[in-house]
């Protein structure tokens, strides 16, 4: 048997960037708005990078490409809000990716917000919302990684989440409920 180097061996195994976007497509992600207002604006854009951290104390991560225009102020700001999505946010998500090319208040005019702690805009109708402050920004690679302490909770009516997976959305959550005299089943 003959001995691979590790120059040689790193060689064979690297992995390509389409192969990395293409087996990460494949990690379904549950949709957000992530939201700011403060002294460097209103901010929103759709993130599926989030997750939780710690819960002592409640603590949570947002990962945002540091080319974007919105993260210098979104970092200026010091706070943000995480605004999961339900299934009929589909399109609220697009415009806050950027399709329609709609002006930031334009975006905000599309759906009901309202305020926790932070002053955040808090999305009226979402799943559930954290109103966060950032306690450290960390620079890796092409992208910020926010972490954030959550200041505030509001939990919304609808559990029928949107996820996005294999570079589409989908619906999870419990199936919808039939009154007692319907016939759903049918």
């Amino acid at each position: 048997m003959t001995e691979v180097s590790a120059d040689k061996r790193a060689a064979e195994n690297a992995v390509s960037l389409q192969a990395f976007r293409e087996a990460m497509s494949r990690l379904g992600a549950a949709v957000n708005i992530i939201t700011s207002d403060g002294p460097h604006g209103q901010l929103g854009f759709t993130a599926t990078a989030v997750c939780s951290i710690s819960d002592e104390p409640p603590s949570l991560l947002v990962c945002m490409n540091r080319r974007s225009q919105q993260n210098t102020p979104l970092k200026a700001n010091g706070v943000f809000c995480v605004n999961t999505l339900s299934s009929r946010h589909r399109g609220l998500s697009g415009v806050f990716s950027g399709a329609g090319e709609l002006e930031m208040k334009q975006r905000f005019q599309q759906a009901q917000w309202s305020t926790i702690m932070t002053g955040s805009p808090v999305l009226e109708d979402a799943v559930v919302s954290f109103d966060c402050k950032i306690v450290q920004a960390l620079e890796i690679n092409t992208h910020s990684i926010l972490i954030a302490e959550v200041l505030g909770i509001k939990s919304g009516d609808n559990v029928r989440s949107l996820i996005y997976l294999n570079r589409t959305y989908h619906e999870v959550g419990p199936p919808p409920a039939y009154p007692e005299n319907s016939r759903g089943w049918l």
